[in-house]
């Protein structure tokens, strides 16, 4: 289901004893409850943004657990999805550091097809049941990933939101790249420093500082002449 450049650094783990075992699991997952994202959607932060083309990184922890959210891009939704209030979140803060305009939607495939890696360290949950598929090894197949993503030997952006994204700075350690920190984006969170840590002008100053084009963090409205779903 990888068929681009992360082929490379990750199909060496496709043929360990624990992605075997990860692989039967999920597969019985699927097949005995309901399993989000659709099992064609597992690889898509991969297959939207390329390895070479990896400019940001931002981490999640599993994918949503409602129905029809999921659909593999951390934070993203799919299109006609009610936006969750961590997106939310990352949209106000968007708008007061750059001015972005809150859209009326939550899909996030213009920032991964520009070069933003959108990926949860899980990529399944069972419906409706948070962190359901926490600890049953993806977080060994994702943690391939981002040995891969910190052997880049050019600049890359990493942003660390919250305890859990946090911990995966042990792998960090190329000085090419930038590291940036705050709080998790959801309500219990984001008012204790997500808001206001300015990373995504942060990363855009970064980016240009190394001749690297900037991210147009603007989301467009999926309707015409929508005038967005979010309110300060």
């Amino acid at each position: 289901m990888i068929t681009n450049d992360w082929l490379g650094p990750l199909a060496p783990e496709f043929k360990k004893p624990y992605y075997r075992e990860l692989y039967y699991r999920v597969r019985d997952e699927y097949e005995h409850y309901r399993v989000f994202p659709k099992a064609a959607d597992l690889y898509t932060a991969f297959e939207l943004t390329p390895l070479s083309e990896v400019k940001v990184v931002i981490l999640g922890q599993d994918p949503y657990h409602g129905d029809g959210q999921a659909h593999g891009l951390c934070f993203s939704v799919n299109p006609g999805i009610e936006i969750p209030p961590s997106l939310q979140n990352i949209y106000k803060e968007l708008a007061s550091d750059l001015g972005c305009r809150i859209p009326d939607n939550g899909c996030l495939v213009p920032w991964a097809k520009q070069g933003v890696l959108l990926l949860n360290t899980v990529l399944t949950v069972r419906a409706h049941q948070a962190f359901s598929h926490r600890g049953i090894g993806w977080e060994q197949f994702t943690d391939a990933a981002i040995r891969a993503l910190n052997e880049v030997d050019r600049p890359i952006v990493f942003m660390l939101w919250g305890r859990p994204a946090q911990e995966k700075m042990k792998m960090l350690d190329n000085p090419a790249h930038l590291i940036l920190t705050a709080p998790h984006p959801s309500p219990l969170s984001a008012s204790r420093g997500f808001f206001g840590c300015r990373h995504f002008s942060k990363c855009n100053e970064f980016l240009i500082s190394h001749h690297i084009t900037p991210i147009d963090w603007q989301i467009p409205d999926l309707q015409s002449g929508g005038a967005g779903s979010g309110s300060y």
